[in-house]
């Protein structure tokens, strides 16, 4: 069975965000200050947390040229780990708006570069969050590149992290880095075309949730409720497995459920909600069921006339198409 289109969300990139603001010491005043995101933009951004491993919306693009160069040039005069780490995130960031593989490598080198300076027993905790930025940057480089070599580096190093990020002794540490674990094992899976892979990347995802409440963490609930249910979904279909297909549905009610409470941006919602018809499109076909494929046809029609707003272009596409195979799988089997 061909794999349904399905949309992923992407959680806040701490560790970017750390990076850009230690290191805005580095630049003058006014620099400093087109840091800021302009703040007066009416239109609604429906791609919000679904460009990547890197978006962030806390500080401009505007400044990332800007602090590339005042971070090598710092370490021109004088080495240092933390800052290796700054530029590799700033650098990784750069690569996924510019889709740059280059500038992913040079990411990965400032990491590697990192390393050299830390290890497990002398500085565990720079360790662990290095090895978490070499595994981040190799999975976004992985998924550009559609190649499992990046994917397959991205593993190990955030099963290296994890020998330090404990769930027992750090918690939210351990939490992102089985959340992006999970992720990576789904892109691996992908590539792979095997589902032993997304078989892993459910039970990372799963561990993940342990960890997570709503109202503490509301974005990184709703996408690895999501994202679990993604992987749940492309597995089904693999394995021709309706089982499996209610599981994914299930999990996108519960993402669907805390974007709603937790009041996220309206698209987060709705991409949940249309990940979830999809689903249940999928379900009728493989069950040849009319009543649930008339019931999907009707709910991709709301979706399209109220939540138009909130759709991305290719999203609204899909939408319309889902629409049509549903009618048809109802008309085709009541007739």
């Amino acid at each position: 069975m061909k794999r349904s289109t399905l949309y992923l969300l992407y959680p806040g990139n701490k560790a970017l965000e750390r990076a850009i603001a230690d290191s805005l010491c580095l630049l003058t005043e006014q620099e400093a200050a087109a840091a800021m995101p302009d703040t007066q933009v009416a239109v609604a951004d429906n791609f919000r947390y679904t460009r990547g491993n890197y978006e962030q919306h806390r500080y401009s693009t505007r400044i990332f040229e800007r602090l590339r160069e005042v971070l090598e040039a710092s370490l021109a005069t004088a080495p240092d780990a933390a800052r290796q780490n700054q530029l590799g995130n700033l650098l990784a960031a750069m690569g996924q708006q510019r889709h740059d593989t280059a500038l992913f490598e040079q990411a990965i080198q400032c990491f590697d570069q990192a390393l050299a300076s830390y290890s497990q027993t002398g500085s565990p905790q720079e360790w662990a969050a290095t090895q978490y930025n070499l595994g981040t940057a190799n999975q976004a480089m992985g998924r550009l590149q559609e190649k499992t070599e990046p994917l397959k580096r991205a593993v190990d190093a955030y099963t290296e992290a994890l020998l330090v990020w404990t769930r027992e002794a750090h918690p939210e540490q351990w939490m992102q880095t089985m959340h992006q674990l999970g992720a990576t094992l789904y892109s691996y899976g992908i590539q792979l075309k095997g589902n032993r892979q997304l078989q892993k990347s459910v039970v990372a995802y799963k561990n993940a949730l342990a960890a997570l409440d709503a109202d503490e963490y509301a974005l990184a609930l709703t996408a690895t409720h999501n994202n679990r249910a993604v992987t749940l979904h492309h597995l089904a279909e693999s394995e021709a497995n309706p089982t499996r297909l209610k599981e994914a549905i299930n999990s996108y009610e519960k993402a669907l459920t805390v974007s709603m409470e937790q009041q996220l941006p309206i698209h987060v919602a709705v991409l949940c909600r249309v990940n979830k018809a999809t689903a249940q499109n999928v379900l009728a076909q493989m069950s040849n069921d009319a009543a649930l494929a008339e019931e999907i046809a009707d709910e991709f029609e709301v979706i399209i006339e109220c939540f138009a707003h909130a759709l991305q272009p290719l999203c609204l596409k899909h939408c319309q198409e889902q629409q049509k195979l549903a009618q048809a799988a109802s008309s085709k089997v009541a007739g």
